[in-house]
């Protein structure tokens, strides 16, 4: 055997065991990063935002950090007796013996109805994962007040509730991801081996991105919290399983053509690896994008996010390479390829798309163009203020019931009023002016042994509102809070709380869409010249992902409302969806132009566009629909974050695959001919002659 043929068959065989050695020393780290991972409401906010300010600084004014759990009882005749009161006083005491509550007990505080009871427990802000168990005892102590119905509401029984719904995430999303894609590639492909070599490749990339996401994240470079965590799997397994595809399918068609198989595999690898990473390099720097955000968890998500999708380029341009040269033709048992006849049945479908695309381009990207702008024309009806809290989960929480009972019986921001920080000599003035601010219910400053609580000068003061936290009155009443104290001399004063950090978070919201889409949509538009040696065309991609994202959203505030019952969207989910759909959609138009350029240099532009679109239709679409039903996977976290996400990437890929890239793009080249490739080589090719509309 030759020193070169040796080279061939043992570089395969390292690189397998390589990749295997990686799957079973890391792969074990998808499950742990859960320990690594934080849903603090502190990691969700601005960073540079008043309420943020306000977070920090009132640590000082605690010994010990701690979350405030609010337990609300009803009395079952109406009317609570002075024994009922006497009795929840005595649970709240008793409640001091629950791991991780800390502090005195609160006085027990009736409603002005006379119906209910409430009082404040606190708990250790290092309770993590044991939330949940902390808050059912605080549930259970509080049922023994007779004659009464309990609850538990607040930030404390929130965060329990959250960590119940991200709880198993790492188990229960990565299997129904890889069980989804398996069905759906074992129905498409008919065979065997080649699904599982693919789920393998992805489940291996998904295990080094976990664990490279694990030691950053203790020694804090990155912060993972239950969101970063689902969409990491979702993504690695998605892109890894699309870059597979395209390789698989390049392969394949090598093979049929009468390749041996090292010969095909090298083909498909020169031809395939270009268009592959390009793929992953706008996904990658769209994420890297996302550091510019003023919002924690987008930051977040960037580098994580990069992370996963280089694992899952290294996995799809290595592992995968090295099974198919191994294992042949044997890998796409029994529907093996055969010279000749093996394509003819497979792009059938595609020819005809591609003669009628020939005929009539203007009538098909007219028709295109008039069902997205259709769609588009009901996004300004999506409302991405903020999802209020009672639909913050989906299907029934404890927290969400317990808030509900609240507001019925005490004022609406009851439970979550607006935290003042103030110079303490001026704390008179600041108490008399919040107390004339329209929209407040109460004001009382944090006091110690009956006196203000003061620390290093500096005073706590809690607004009382008189709408519910999370309501845009609320948020308006935190507005004008802000404007009268700002305006009290010597005051300093800073307004922090709920509703003020969820005000912080729509203005950044806002501040990160308006910064982070261009430089999304000029990384891309770069990464395309560069591939394709045009302006026309990169310009005119970009254009039309761009159209579907918006005609995206404008079927999602239909779906959301008239369907799924969301009034409104987390203020973050236009951007995730912009960054995933313009990336991923501009990944498939990558993957067709990329094979039409190649065959435009040898057929022509008319033809190449039609040739391109035959040869990768089937497999692009398969990518579309694995990618999609992989994003739709996140519906199994019951939070409406994911839901909406899950919806608006699931639902996007699909037209995107369907109707741009398979009808709108192609049209469009055709129609326009040379002059799509201005000003490349292809774009001086002789003018085809122009279709009938």
């Amino acid at each position: 055997m030759s020193i070169s043929r040796a080279v061939r068959w043992v570089l395969p065989v390292v690189l397998l065991l390589a990749w295997l050695v990686i799957g079973g020393t890391l792969g074990p780290y998808a499950g742990k990063l859960g320990d690594v991972a934080t849903n603090e409401q502190s990691s969700f906010l601005p960073q540079s935002a008043e309420s943020t300010r306000v977070l920090e600084q009132e640590a000082a004014f605690q010994q010990n950090q701690t979350i405030p759990a609010i337990v609300v009882w009803t009395a079952r005749d109406g009317t609570v007796t002075p024994e009922q009161r006497a009795a929840a006083q005595r649970a709240l005491a008793s409640m001091q013996g629950v791991p991780y509550v800390t502090g005195a007990a609160s006085p027990v505080v009736p409603s002005r109805d006379g119906a209910a009871l409430t009082g404040v427990v606190q708990i250790r802000s290092d309770v993590g994962e044991h939330s949940p168990d902390t808050i059912d005892a605080i549930r259970g102590a509080a049922g023994q007040v007779p004659g009464t119905s309990a609850y538990v509401a607040g930030p404390a029984a929130t965060q329990a509730d959250l960590s119940d719904a991200f709880s198993g995430i790492d188990t229960l999303l990565v299997g129904v991801a890889v069980a989804v894609v398996l069905l759906i590639l074992l129905l498409v492909y008919r065979s065997v081996l080649l699904p599982f070599m693919i789920i393998l490749g992805s489940v291996f990339a998904l295990g080094l991105a976990s664990a490279i996401a694990y030691y950053l994240a203790k020694r804090g470079v990155v912060t993972v919290d239950g969101q970063v965590q689902g969409i990491l799997s979702i993504l690695v397994i998605g892109a890894c399983t699309d870059y597979a595809l395209l390789l698989s399918a390049r392969f394949r068609e090598e093979l049929s053509a009468g390749e041996s198989r090292s010969a095909a595999l090298w083909a498909a690898w020169r031809r395939s690896a270009g268009a592959i990473a390009a793929s992953a390099g706008t996904v990658a720097m769209g994420l890297i994008a996302l550091l510019l955000s003023d919002l924690s968890n987008n930051r977040a998500l960037g580098p994580v996010g990069a992370i996963g999708i280089s694992c899952a380029l290294l996995s799809a341009l290595t592992f995968l390479p090295a099974v198919l040269l191994l294992l042949g033709r044997a890998v796409y048992w029994p529907a093996r390829p055969h010279p000749d006849h093996d394509g003819a049945s497979r792009h059938r479908i595609w020819e005809r798309i591609a003669s009628l695309l020939d005929r009539h381009p203007r009538r098909a990207w007219t028709s295109c163009l008039i069902v997205l702008i259709a769609c588009a024309a009901f996004m300004p009806t999506l409302r991405t203020d903020g999802v209020p809290l009672s639909e913050t989960f989906v299907g029934e929480a404890p927290s969400v019931t317990a808030q509900d009972v609240l507001n019925a019986h005490y004022p609406g921001g009851s439970g979550n009023p607006a935290v003042v920080l103030t110079n303490a000599q001026a704390l008179p003035q600041v108490v008399s002016v919040a107390d004339r601010t329209e929209g407040v219910s109460d004001v009382r400053p944090r006091t110690r042994a009956g006196a203000p609580l003061v620390v290093e000068g500096r005073a706590l003061v809690d607004v009382t509102l008189s709408a519910a936290a999370d309501s845009e009155a609320a948020r308006q009443t935190v507005h004008r809070l802000r404007a009268n104290l700002h305006a009290v001399p010597g005051a300093d004063a800073l307004v922090g709380g709920y509703t003020a950090q969820q005000a912080d978070t729509l203005a950044a919201a806002e501040h990160d869409r308006a910064v982070i889409v261009p430089v999304v949509l000029g990384i891309i538009v770069v990464i395309l010249v560069m591939l394709l040696r045009s302006l026309a065309m990169p310009l005119l991609l970009v254009a039309t992902v761009a159209l579907n994202y918006l005609a995206t959203l404008g079927v999602a505030a239909l779906v959301f409302r008239h369907l799924l019952g969301f009034t409104a969207t987390d203020p973050s989910v236009p951007l995730y969806g912009f960054v995933f759909l313009v990336a991923l959609g501009v990944d498939y138009n990558i993957f067709l132009m990329t094979r039409a350029r190649e065959e435009s240099l040898r057929h022509g532009p008319r033809d190449g566009v039609l040739r391109g679109l035959t040869a990768t239709g089937g497999v692009i679409t398969s990518a579309g629909v694995v990618l999609a039903a992989t994003f739709a996977a996140l519906v199994v976290i019951p939070l409406a974050f994911m839901v909406q996400i899950a919806f608006i990437v699931a639902f996007g890929v699909l037209m995107d695959t369907l109707l741009v890239r398979s009808l709108l793009v192609p049209a469009l080249v055709r129609d326009a001919g040379p002059r799509a490739w201005w000003p490349g080589v292809l774009s001086r090719s002789e003018p085809t002659r122009r279709a009938s509309s």
